[in-house]
């Protein structure tokens, strides 16, 4: 059965997968085994679909019905290919700009980020396949309907996204407290993609060794750091003003 943006029970689940249903997550109950589940299995990491093993009291609260262990969310949207979407893009705009979402996993964070995206002219937003907030509904409510107006397309790997963007002549800053250069004192009027890390790491390091620049907002007080999606909307406004 289905039930709003949920899809439950394992063999629903893997004909919805069959059918090319846009599979967000999948929740599955810890120690559940069988064959079928086992298909279940084989199916998701064919497919890349993120899942997690929880245990059953998330899974009854997720469903009413016979959940039989396993709950699938279904996006509400199309996630369009990042090739597509950097070709589409480049054919239009010689500018981009492009937003690059380092696992934030906070749904009220992800909708806030999409919302101000969409104000600010991001042309699209890019995250990854694991580890990310899914588009639920409450990243739909928080994005005040933006997250249907934006191109969001989901990667492997963060890595493969930014070598993808350099290679396009698009180039990339990441946002760390650990920079010694401002927002201010960086030139925002070229193509580029700004990536934005998680609530409690931040960009991963290994990402960081990529990035073209690492920029920060200057910070005073007590208080060392940001809301992330505070800190997104004060940056992509500086592009927008720079863009003027």
């Amino acid at each position: 059965m289905q039930k709003d943006t949920q899809i439950i029970g394992i063999r629903t689940i893997i004909e919805a997968i069959k059918a090319g249903s846009t599979i967000d997550k999948v929740f599955i109950q810890k120690n559940t085994q069988g064959e079928l589940m086992s298909s279940l299995l084989k199916l998701l990491k064919q497919h890349s679909i993120n899942f997690s093993y929880v245990p059953v009291e998330k899974i009854n609260k997720l469903s009413q019905g016979n959940h039989q262990g396993a709950v699938a969310t279904v996006s509400p949207i199309s996630f369009v290919p990042l090739e597509r979407l950097v070709e589409e893009v480049l054919s239009k705009n010689e500018n981009p700009l492009f937003l690059v979402l380092d696992q934030i996993s906070d749904t009220g964070n992800f909708g806030a980020i999409i919302r101000t995206a969409s104000c600010t002219g991001v042309d699209g937003i890019i995250i990854q396949k694991h580890g990310a907030a899914p588009v639920n509904a409450t990243t739909v409510k928080t994005s005040a309907g933006a997250v249907f107006k934006i191109p969001i397309c989901k990667v492997d790997h963060i890595k493969d996204a930014v070598f993808y963007l350099q290679a396009s002549g698009i180039k990339s800053f990441a946002a760390s407290e650990k920079s010694t250069k401002t927002i201010y004192e960086t030139d925002f009027k070229t193509g580029l993609a700004l990536i934005m890390g998680s609530e409690e790491k931040g960009v991963n390091p290994s990402v960081l060794k990529l990035v073209d620049a690492i920029v920060k907002l200057p910070v005073y007080g007590e208080i060392e750091s940001l809301n992330v999606s505070v800190a997104c909307g004060a940056i992509l406004y500086e592009v927008v003003r720079q863009r003027l």
